[in-house]
This record gives structure tokens, sequence and C-alpha cells, in this order.
């Protein structure tokens, strides 16, 4: 059975996720902030995190897509499956810079778009589950993370400056082209065959994975891992609007600067990774997190704080969230690696895309009824109490894996 070279894999990783995280930037990032500066309000803004919903329900078609991409006779077609739904994306995001900020039509095209890149995500896990060595998993994370950071760059931060220079039809199609830019590499790339006997013995099933014990633990523990910062993170743009910041600052700051702070993240995570046990290093950067969100809600309460500490505050959100997903994706994959990876990782992921979705909302409506600042308490208090949690849980899930 042919085996691709770590280098290639991780090249192909960074255009996969780098494509995917377009759509994710321009949503959750650049609307909320397009929203909020027509004057849109935060419960308006939080039903966008209704788009995640997409992505928390793709487990319901997973086994399907799974079901594609494995044939029986050792054949995958995940890059067949990859490619077509980023050309499919690509399309949506062209039809929308020529659609307008209509805010029914918006959202209909970004539903579409979500519901592509939900599906393409299925067979894009599973391509990195299946290819990447054990031994070199917590780098092919930080491949993962940091071209997720880059399309979320593009699509958060880039798109905002681009609209701010030259306005919203430029801007999107630009996107859509660097969405056909990512595509090359995996383009490029063949996939081996996978093992025949074993396709053709075993049926993808959301059963087969729910079943299993420690594969439960794990689903908790990324719940654990994540609810803190899904909740915090979303009010972040609103907060900074409403502190006077533009579009165009706005962009610098949470998308090229955010966006360098994550990759800081994913590359200290993914050598910390090396020596040290997941758990314990899940639960120094939930930890750290719960620190950052009490700064954040202080700034809240602060309203003459001056702008250049505002300004720190995001990037070391951005820092600490980056090392994060960094080391929770690198467990997720220890816990995807049987006979269905695509079906595993997407429930995995479904699980942390419901949470996001729920606490997105939520997030909304206290920063509208009781504030802002609300919300970053409730984030720190979460995170401080989950980071107590963690490593029991990682390391249940780690010894049933």
């Amino acid at each position: 059975m042919a085996v691709l070279s770590t280098g290639r894999v991780l090249g192909a990783v960074v255009g996969i996720y780098a494509a995917q995280s377009i759509v994710g930037g321009l949503v959750f990032q650049s609307v909320p902030a397009v929203l909020r500066q027509q004057g849109q309000p935060l419960g308006l803004i939080g039903l966008v995190w209704l788009l995640m919903l997409i992505h928390a329900l793709k487990f319901l078609w997973s086994p399907a897509v799974e079901s594609l991409r494995l044939r029986p006779d050792g054949t995958r077609h995940s890059r067949h499956i990859i490619l077509s739904g980023q050309l499919a994306t690509a399309l949506l995001l062209a039809v929308l810079a020529m659609a307008g900020t209509d805010t029914v039509t918006l959202f209909a095209i970004l539903a579409l778009a979500t519901i592509a890149t939900a599906t393409v995500d299925i067979a894009c896990d599973a391509f990195a589950v299946e290819q990447l060595p054990r031994q070199a998993r917590g780098w092919g994370n930080a491949m993962q993370v940091g071209g997720a950071y880059l399309g979320i760059m593009l699509g958060g931060g880039g798109f905002l400056i681009a609209v701010g220079r030259f306005g919203w039809e430029p801007a999107a199609m630009a996107i859509a082209a660097c969405m056909v830019v990512f595509a090359i590499p995996l383009l490029l790339t063949p996939e081996p065959l996978g093992d025949a006997a074993r396709q053709a013995a075993h049926r993808p099933s959301l059963r087969d994975a729910l079943r299993r014990p420690a594969f439960r633990i794990g689903l908790l523990t990324v719940l654990a891992a994540q609810i803190a910062l899904r909740i915090g993170y979303g009010m972040l743009g609103p907060f900074l609007i409403d502190r006077g910041f533009d579009l165009e600052t706005l962009g610098w700051l949470t998308g090229l600067g955010g966006t360098l702070a994550g990759l800081a993240g994913t590359i200290v995570a993914a050598t910390i990774l090396a020596h040290h046990d997941v758990g314990r290093v899940l639960r120094l950067a939930v930890a750290t997190q719960g620190v950052i969100f009490i700064l954040l809600a202080a700034a809240a309460m602060t309203p003459d704080l001056p702008r250049e500490a505002l300004m720190a505050l995001p990037l070391l959100l951005g820092f600490i969230a980056g090392a994060s997903f960094v080391v929770l994706y690198s467990a997720m994959m220890g816990w995807a690696t049987g006979p269905q990876p695509g079906v595993d990782y997407a429930l995995l992921q479904s699980a942390d895309a419901a949470l996001a979705a729920i606490a997105g909302m939520s997030a909304g409506l206290l920063g509208q009824f009781i504030g802002i600042d609300a919300c970053f308490v409730l984030a720190a208090a979460l995170a401080l109490v989950m980071a107590v949690l963690l490593p029991g849980l990682a390391r249940r899930a780690e010894r049933g894996a």
C-alpha cells in the first residue's frame, strides 16, 4: 500500500483547512462586524451562530459521505469530495459578491456555503487522520490549525480590510479566488489506496462510534474544553466595535494580528505536546483562557481604558485559542483512528459546533440584555472550572482509544 510523505501531507492539509476556514471567518467574524456597523442589534447578530448548527448536524450525513469516500475495493475518494465541495463554495462566494448585504439573501447564501463546507469537512478530517502518522500528529494539527487561521484571516480580517477599502463586491470575489488557489496542493496530491479487506468489512455508522465508552468520554472532553472559548470569543468583535474600532482597524487587529498570534500559539502548543501529557497541556490552555476573559471583563467595565490596552487583549486571546485548538485536535485525532475516521471526527466536531451555536446565541442575548461584560465573566468562570476537570477526562478517553 502506497504511503504519502509527511511533508506532502502537511502541505495538502494547510491548503485544505485554509480553504475550509474562509467561510468560517466570513460568517463568524466579518458578518457580525458588518451587521453591527449597520446598526443591527446584538440579538440579530447572535442569529449568525445558527449557521453553526449546520456543522453541529453534519454527523447525521457523515456515514453516507464516509461510505462514498471509502470504497470496498480499497480506493478512497477524499480528494474528489473535497475538491468538488470547495469549487461549489467558491461559486457561492462569487454569487455573494453580486448579491450585496441584504440580510435575508446574505443568510441564505452563507447557509448554502456552510452546508458545502460542513460536508467537505467530513472528508477533510478523514484524510488528515488517515495520512498523518502518529509521531507527526502534533505538527499535523499545527498545520491544520495554522491553515485554518490563514483562512480565517482572509475570510475575517482580510475581508473586512478589503470591504473598507474597495467595497463588498471586490472583497467577496477576492476570497472566492483564494478558495480556488488553496485547492491546488490537494489537486496535485494523489491519495493512496486503503485496506480493501477492512473497508469492505466495515459499514460506517454512528452507532459504531457511540457504543464505545472512551469515545463518549472524548465527546464530553471536547465540550468541557470549548465551552468558555465559545461563549467569550463571539462577543469580542461587537465589544471592540462598541469601543469605537472601525471595520478596517478591527480587520487588522483580529484578522492579521489575531491570526499571527494564533499561529504562534499553534507552534508553541505543538512543541509542548511533544514532551508533555495532552491532558495537562489542555488544562493549562483552558486556565489561561480564564485569565484572559477576566481581563476582558475588567476592560468591558472600564470605559476609559486606553486603546492600546484594548488592542492587546484580542492578541492574547488569539494566541491561547490557537494553542488550545492544536492540543484538543491532537487528542481528537487519537480518538478517531478506527475504520471510520470521517464519522468519528465528524461527531466530535459536531459536538463542538453545537456548543458553539448555542453558546454564540446565548452570548448574544446576554450581551443585549445584561451586558457584554457578563459574557466575559461567565466565560472566565467556566474556563477555570473546566481546567480542573479536563486532565482526568482526557486520560480516561486516551486509555480507551
